[in-house]
């Protein structure tokens, strides 16, 4: 226990103080496998002459010392400066022999009994997290994240050969990762995170899941069959299997074996945590957080039957007892500074303990192996609960009907439309759009929004944002003013297209006639055409007149006489416009996919896989580790080539 002053150490099961430890304002507090060290991490800070102080301490846990009496310094086994909280504690192996901390691109080992000396380095370039396995053969796995356009990758060691990893996985999209062994150390999953989701599907990046063994003899990418983040993953205490969450709300929860094979999947619900008991019997899937705090628990024994539903409400915390019979969950504070307290749950659902608190910060069971109480019969006989829990039942009022989503009068009595469900109500399931910044109408809600361009034709559009295959009257829906706007369109375009047929529109690639042009060029620049900045134009555009040259305009056509201006002659070099031309040439244009049949368009996607294929045996020759779905492509050479056979085609 950790006070202001001091860590005291108690024996549980006789509730007698063991030692205690002179370490002031401790914040994190840990023991090693066996319990025969306490590790403790202070805020960082400096002494009086600038220097970083040695806040992470590792002590002995002294056996059979007086109550009441300090421990002395003696007792520190180890010193270190820890700045960050997060990752701060020591990792042992399971017999306590070695331990491990990670600092600047390597990993040092120590001997438990001697701190004050690295014992062995294992030096990798970028290093940022590991993980020592909990089994019996001294694995140790390191993460380093992309660095330079060089994908992350994750490395297996063997304690103490550092030579090469023994297995390693190479993948992208992994800023962190989270590495969980199995009991037995034989098996790594790797949840690997980035800071951003380039795809735009979610606002807390993207999450992806792999799986490989402490040997080197398997590893894969694990296949989940929804979309959506992972919430949640977890080993099963027997190392064959473990659960995962994952997939927008109504999640899917799934068991899976030791080779990334799923077994059994259960009913979609809002759940985002996962736990098995200790001794692998039964399953907890719960929705804690910002869910409503349900826990369904499950006997994987008994054909994956559900044994009951648990209302927990605002838990923050939540354990399966070592016995594998209770569970504990408790509203922990600052997460929550209100109705904090600790209840004891029974597997078959009933209310065993509970104790209201005023500020409770953190509660865990004491540890102790599954072996020593067996598990027997867990759901009978149902022991009888404390009076702490009859008294807080005693004041919960059942609600006299289910309590429901508010209803404007005008829709009460009327079924609920299957776009104001969830997918395990029966709803539309959540299909995501791969955008954040668009409002879009996600299973029927709202009006979809789309780029409109000004002036461009309203294109109808299906329920799932592309362009309809049969055009809809759209006049219908378009006000007084947009119609008679769209009729002018309409006119003035099929104006152009008559003089255009007639040939009153002068064609732009040719030079414009003299009596069109700038009066103020000289007849050179008139020959050439104009410049060349101009000529992206149909007309020369006139330089503005003056007042006072419309005024001398106006004198000039008083004093000429009335008769028409001759057409100009041969002689200045310009010829008389032509009023009859000749129509443009129809011009049909063809795209190249579109031509062959469709056998010919099937030989040539068959060819493609072919080409593929052939490439991916190539790789596979060269030593490089394929992914099991490229496995999977080769085994379907003998099929393409029956089809190509049958299609006519041959080498």
């Amino acid at each position: 226990m950790a006070a202001p002053t001091q860590v005291t150490v108690s024996d549980a099961s006789v509730g007698q103080v063991i030692t205690t430890l002179p370490a002031e304002n401790v914040f994190e507090l840990g023991f090693s496998p066996l319990g025969s060290f306490i590790i403790t991490w202070q805020r960082p800070s400096k002494d009086d002459q600038g220097n970083a102080i040695k806040n992470l301490k590792v002590w002995t846990v002294l056996q059979g010392q007086t109550p009441g009496v300090e421990a002395d310094e003696h007792t520190v086994v180890g010193r270190f400066v820890q700045k960050s909280q997060t990752g701060w504690n020591l990792q042992y192996t399971f017999d306590e022999r070695y331990c491990a901390r990670v600092v600047t691109n390597e990993i040092q080992f120590y001997r438990s009994e001697d701190l004050g000396s690295v014992w062995n380095r294992l030096r990798v370039e970028g290093v940022s997290d590991f993980a020592v396995s909990p089994g019996k053969n001294h694995s140790i796995a390191v993460f380093v994240p992309e660095r330079k356009g060089q994908p992350a990758a994750v490395k297996v060691y063997n304690v103490p050969e550092f030579g090469d990893p023994v297995s390693q996985k190479n993948f992208f999209k992994g800023d962190k990762v989270q590495l969980k062994w199995n009991s037995d150390g034989t098996t790594l999953i790797v949840l690997a995170q980035t800071e951003v989701d380039k795809s735009g599907k979610s606002y807390y990046g993207e999450t992806t899941l792999y799986l490989l063994s402490a040997n080197g003899g398997f590893d894969s990418r694990i296949e989940l069959d929804k979309d959506g983040p992972i919430h949640d993953v977890t080993w099963s205490s027997n190392s064959k299997e473990f659960g995962v969450v994952y997939g927008y709300m109504p999640a899917k929860t799934t068991l899976f074996d030791t080779r990334a094979q799923a077994t059994h999947s259960f009913a979609l619900g809002p759940r985002n945590t996962i736990l098995f008991s200790p001794h692998g019997r039964f399953v907890l899937v719960a929705g804690f957080g910002n869910l409503a705090g349900q826990m369904d628990i499950y006997d994987l024994e008994k054909n994956y039957q559900k044994i009951c539903t648990i209302e927990a409400s605002n838990a923050s915390v939540c354990e399966w007892s070592p016995d594998g019979r209770h569970i504990l969950t408790a509203t922990t504070s600052p997460r929550l500074r209100v109705d904090n307290g600790v209840r004891i749950w029974h597997t078959s659902g009933g209310l065993m303990y509970n104790e209201n608190l005023h500020e409770l910060y953190h509660v865990t069971w004491r540890p102790q192996g599954p072996t020593v109480d067996p598990l027997a019969n867990p759901l009978h006989p149902v022991p009888t609960p404390h009076a702490s829990a009859l008294e807080y039942l005693g004041t919960v009022k059942t609600p006299s009907k289910p309590a429901g989503a508010y209803r404007p009068p005008g829709a009460r009595g009327q079924i609920t439309p299957l776009a104001f469900k969830r997918e395990d109500e029966g709803g539309a399931a959540y299909v995501s759009n791969g955008s954040l910044s668009l409002g879009i109408g996600v299973n029927g809600f709202g009006k979809p929004r789309k780029r409109d361009v000004p002036g461009a034709e309203l294109v109808p559009e299906d329920g799932n944002g592309t362009v309809a295959s049969s055009v809809v009257d759209v006049d219908e829906q378009l006000s007084k003013a947009a119609l008679k706007n769209k009729k002018k369109r309409e006119s003035r375009k099929a104006k152009d297209a008559a003089d255009k047929a007639t040939g009153l529109t002068p064609a732009l690639d040719k030079p414009l006639p003299a009596s069109m042009s700038s009066p103020s060029r000289s007849p050179e620049r008139r020959e050439r055409g104009g410049h060349e900045r101009n000529r992206s134009r149909g007309f020369a555009e006139p330089r503005p007149q003056s007042r006072s040259d419309r005024r001398d305009a106006r004198r000039g056509q008083d004093q000429q006489p009335n008769h028409k201006t001759p057409p100009a002659s041969k002689s200045n070099g310009v010829p008389p416009p032509q009023t009859n031309e000749e129509p443009p040439p129809d011009v049909t244009v063809t795209s190249q996919g579109s031509a062959g049949t469709p056998q010919d368009k099937k030989t040539r996607a068959l060819l493609k896989k072919l080409r593929a294929i052939d490439d991916l045996k190539m790789r596979r020759a060269g030593g490089e580790k394929l992914e099991g779905t490229q496995i999977k492509k080769m085994d379907t050479e003998d099929e393409v080539r029956k089809e190509l056979e049958a299609l006519g085609w041959s080498e």
